[in-house]
Order: C-alpha cells, then sequence, then structure tokens
C-alpha cells in the first residue's frame, strides 16, 4: 500500500530542516520510547562498531580524535555530533567528510517512513537519520555524541560497545538534576554490562561508580586505571591492564600533542585512547595511527586560534567548568596589551559562573543579542555581568549580534592585542559566518 505522506514529504534538506522545526521547534523530550519504537521499524543494516560519547564537556573533542585516529589506521568511520555550527551536515560525517544533502534526505525519509504515527523531537529525527546515514555506508564503526545527559537521550537507544563520560559538571540541571550525583548518575546510563566504560573525569561522581558497578560495567577512571604526562615536547600515555588499577602497567611514550588546543585535551585524548585500547581486539590501531590522528584532527569553535592579526580566538565555552579551562588556556598564550571579548550567552546558562571564571583575562567586554526564545538580549546580559563583578567601564558597548559586536572589536583593537568570541555555539556560528562571508 503506497505511503499516504509520501507526497508531503520534502525533497531538499532546507525542507526536511522547516518541516521539523515546524513540528517541534527546539523542544527537548527526554525518553528512549518514542525512538526505540521507530528504531525497531527502521531496516536492520550491517553489524558496526558503536562508540557512545557523552559529558559535560569534552565529548567532542574526545569524538573528533577517535575519528581521527580510526580513520588513519584506514577504517571506514562515521561520526555523529551536535550541535552544528553553520551548516547541520556538520552533524554526520563519513570518513571525515559532511554527509551531503542527498544522504541526509534519505534519512529522514527513511525515518518519516518507519515512525507512522510515532511523535519524534527534532533531535530524535535526525540521530535516527544520522544513523540511516551510516547504515547506508557500510561502516566499520560509529562514534555518536550523546546530546544532552545520557540514560534518557535518543543517542542511547543505540547499545555501545564501549561509551565514555568525558566529564561531569554543572549544566542543563532543570533535565538533569541540581547536583553532581544527579547528573552523573543520568551520564552514566550509555554504560552498558559487560562492555568498558570509561571516564575522563578524575573525581567521578559516586553515583556513575555505582551504577557501573551496579549493571557490571567495567569502569576505567583516569588517574585511577589510565592517564597522562609529559613535558613541553611530547607527552606519555599509561593504563593499568584492567580496572581497578589491575594487572601490568602498559605505557605509550613519545606522542605528540593534539592538534587540538587547550589544558584539557590531554584528559579527552587519554580517554580516546583507553576506549581504543578496550576495542583492540575488534578495532586494532598502531602507534602510527595514534600519533598520525592526533596531529591532524580538527574541530572548529575549541579554542580554535585563526592565523593573523590581531590573534582571534573562538571557543564555545558556556558553562563554568568549560569557562575555568578557557581562563587557563588564556593564560597560557602569553603577553597581549588587551583582550577585546564578544560575549553572548543563553538566559538558562550561568553567566554570573562564566563571567567570574573569566573575567580576570579579559580587558574590554561586547556583550551581544543571541537569536532565539532562549537568547539573552544584550542589556540583559550586562545586567547579569554587573552583578558578576564586571566594571561598567570595561563595557563597550552593546550589539544586536555577535558578528556586529566582532566588527567592532576588530576596529577597534590594535595588532598585538586579542581578540575573543564565546559563550555560546551561536556566538563562535555567527563570527564565524561573518568571517566566511568576508
Amino acid at each position: 500500500m503506497p505511503d499516504s505522506r509520501a507526497c508531503e514529504r520534502p525533497t531538499t534538506l532546507t525542507g526536511w530542516l522547516e518541516l521539523l522545526e515546524a513540528r517541534h521547534g527546539a523542544a527537548i523530550h527526554l525518553g528512549l520510547e518514542r525512538v526505540a519504537q521507530v528504531r525497531a521499524a527502521l531496516a536492520p543494516g550491517p553489524e558496526m562498531t558503536v562508540v557512545a560519547v557523552g559529558g559535560t564537556n569534552g565529548k567532542g573533542s574526545t569524538c573528533a580524535m577517535l575519528e581521527a585516529i580510526l580513520r588513519a589506521e584506514g577504517y571506514r568511520v562515521g561520526c555523529y555530533t551536535s550541535p552544528h555550527l553553520l551548516r547541520y551536515n556538520e552533524r554526520v560525517r563519513l570518513d571525515g567528510k559532511e554527509a551531503d544533502d542527498a544522504a541526509l534526505v534519505a534519512g529522514f525519509d527513511a525515518v518519516e517512513r518507519a515512525r507512522g504515527d510515532v511523535p519524534l523531537t527534532y533531535f530524535e529525527h535526525g540521530t535516527l537519520a544520522a544513523w540511516e546515514v551510516f547504515r547506508a555506508a557500510r561502516l566499520d564503526v560509529a562514534i555518536l555524541e550523546v546530546g544532552l545527559g545520557g540514560r534518557l537521550d535518543a543517542v542511547n537507544v543505540f547499545d555501545a560497545d564501549c561509551a565514555i563520560v568525558a566529564s561531569v559538571a554543572m549544566d542543563h540541571m532543570e533535565f538533569l538534576g541540581d547536583t553532581r550525583e544527579k547528573i552523573g548518575f543520568e551520564k552514566a546510563g550509555i554504560f552498558r554490562p559487560g562492555r568498558a566504560a570509561i571516564c575522563g573525569d578524575p573525581q567521578p561522581p559516586q553515583s556513575l561508580v555505582d551504577h557501573a558497578a551496579a549493571i557490571g560495567a567495567p569502569l576505567w577512571i583516569s588517574g585511577r586505571d589510565f592517564g597522562f604526562g609529559g613535558d613541553r615536547q611530547q607527552w606519555g600515555y599509561w593504563r593499568y591492564q584492567a580496572p581497578p588499577a589491575q594487572g601490568a602497567l602498559v605505557k605509550r611514550g613519545g606522542l605528540a600533542y593534539p592538534a587540538l588546543r587547550g589544558a584539557n585535551q590531554l584528559l579527552n585524548a587519554a580517554a580516546a585512547l583507553t576506549a581504543l585500547e578496550t576495542l583492540r581486539e575488534r578495532l586494532p590501531v598502531s602507534m602510527q595511527a595514534v600519533r598520525q590522528g592526533l596531529m591532524l584532527v580538527e574541530l572548529p569553535g575549541r579554542f580554535q586560534l585563526l592565523p593573523g592579526k590581531p590573534t582571534v580566538a573562538l571557543d564555545v565555552a558556556h558553562n563554568p567548568q568549560a569557562a575555568g579551562v578557557l581562563a587557563e588556556n588564556l593564560a597560557n598564550m602569553g603577553f597581549f596589551p588587551e583582550t577585546w571579548a564578544v560575549f553572548g550567552m543563553l538566559a538558562d546558562k550561568d553567566v554570573e559562573g562564566v563571567v567570574a571564571l573569566t573575567k580576570g583575562r579579559i580587558d574590554h567586554w561586547l556583550p551581544c543579542t543571541l537569536p532565539g526564545s532562549r537568547g539573552l538580549t544584550a542589556n540583559a546580559l550586562v545586567e547579569r555581568m554587573l552583578a558578576a563583578g564586571v566594571k561598567e567601564a570595561a563595557i563597550a558597548g552593546h550589539y544586536d549580534a555577535p558578528a556586529q559586536a566582532f566588527a567592532e572589536a576588530r576596529m577597534r583593537a590594535a595588532p598585538d592585542d586579542r581578540i575573543l568570541a564565546f559563550g555560546s555555539f551561536l556566538t563562535v556560528a555567527d563570527v564565524l559566518a561573518a568571517l566566511q562571508h568576508r
């Protein structure tokens, strides 16, 4: 019987995204029942190794490192991440390249045909569509970044052969709970019985540790079961044969630092290497591939430094943990006479916490309005900045958009100064779009 909705289905990626936005907008409805029902109705595909990556911060970098190393070894790799900066295609990568519109349209269409009357959110539909793209490409491994939390996130409908929680900090508390223990339990929901669970946070919540033990997932904890050390020139990785801190000690030395800049990237790299070590029987990886992958890995917007003068740094840091790392990274950059900050945040984020950790590194603030119902206006942002201790004299103006604030910063900054754009994916995306337009 022909699908009566076939004539209603869009034929372009833009059309699909507009349709899903109109249906659900940015609504978040955590839960696996609906997405699991639709997944069961989709066509079965070839077996592939699945790695799930969650955490408050660091999950995008961890995904990128895993992808780069596995590709250097010659595996066919799919990587699903969110959100995107400039194009939706960024969310779904095949062998390091963005999926084309045709592949994504086919994925969205397959999910639409399978879902019947089951409602799906924008993210849920997109997650299943990404899986359809990976299934059609017949990959060796799929790397799936958790969108929010873990236990009830759409990505968790897929059973991971190895799961990583990069870090646990306070964010999305309206959905995940108001304590680190509650958030840790939600993030531990991606662990599976008998399969490797990696925690890149050296001080994990007890709830995460207890959940892994309760389901029988061998848990590798940074600093206890694996870790790193190094000097200015190179770094080394170590791990025990099995957790907790049991068996022979294995060391890998002489590693070049990851191409991704930042104080926390070795934490992420060590977690990625531990995941690969646990999967070595099905996905063997040489040290040459490890070195090559770490040297070539790229991820826009994560302490990304642009060439030219003045120096421009882009960082999507939007919670206090990420802001603390950003402040440390700024301190390690060396001397700049003045730093100009293009700053935009969402209303439901801890603006005061972010400002408190970064204000010591910023001379001039250029607060800007972010779009959408969650976006703070520049005026509202300034009120919260002043409450967090920013001096009124340090505020260089109010701006309608990040691109406008960035243009002003470029005009006012001296060649030896530094410009920073941060506070949200939306802030960095608007600045990147303006740079591309130029």
